[in-house]
């Protein structure tokens, strides 16, 4: 098979780029990376030393891809089944590009702030740093709150690689910031949970979710 798509079950950027997968139905083979373990840590960091998945690896273009954005890019330029992921019309794209990196920046890195906060030993959390991703998170849904209110999708226009980035930052985010708060985006992430490429992330990530700090 061509392409390895380097992740964990788990990882919100790897379901951004899982969902890009499945909706454009590519083939790829699944390398699951524990970076808990010594020598799958070893391994995957001789391939990409910042030791962050996904990796994306295309063995038929000898490309090596990090970077959920960058990868869902990818596959737009080289398989046509993804290509509506990155809208053709230079605006729509741009837009679409625009709300990518909003929740990445803003929604998703906040979350994971939080989230890895619980996971740190005593005597080692960031208090602070915790406060401020929060106050920065309640602010990013309250935009996001007025913004989905005429959408059905992030650009408004068609499904592309920015609800692949909004599933996951959302459906993690509303853990640690209840989205009932937001009723537009709670609605917005019902839909993108019942999407068929969300939904059989989800699935498949059932089974890890106990690791997930209460």
């Amino acid at each position: 098979m061509s392409l390895t798509v380097y992740l964990h079950p788990l990882a919100s950027y790897c379901h951004k780029v899982l969902i890009a997968l499945y909706e454009a139905q590519i083939d790829f083979e699944a390398q699951i990376v524990d970076l808990q373990h010594a020598a799958s840590r070893e391994r995957f960091e001789r391939m990409w030393p910042m030791g962050q998945f996904p990796v994306l690896r295309d063995r038929t273009r000898g490309v090596t891809l990090p970077e959920s954005s960058i990868i869902i890019e990818y596959l737009a330029q080289h398989f046509p089944s993804a290509a509506a992921l990155l809208p053709s019309t230079p605006a729509l794209a741009l837009d679409t590009r625009l709300r990518d990196r909003f929740f990445d920046l803003h929604i998703h890195q906040h979350m994971q702030k939080i989230i890895t906060d619980a996971l740190r030993p005593p005597g080692h959390n960031d208090a602070f740093g915790v406060e401020q991703s929060s106050a920065r998170l309640r602010t990013a849904c309250e935009l996001l709150d007025r913004e989905m209110a005429s959408r059905t999708w992030a650009n408004g226009v068609q499904f592309s690689m920015a609800d692949c980035s909004a599933a996951p930052a959302l459906f993690y985010a509303n853990r640690v910031h209840p989205l009932t708060q937001h009723p537009n985006v709670a609605a917005y992430l019902e839909r993108l949970m019942a999407r068929p490429s969300y939904a059989r992330v989800l699935a498949e990530a059932q089974p890890y979710f106990a690791m997930l700090p209460k």
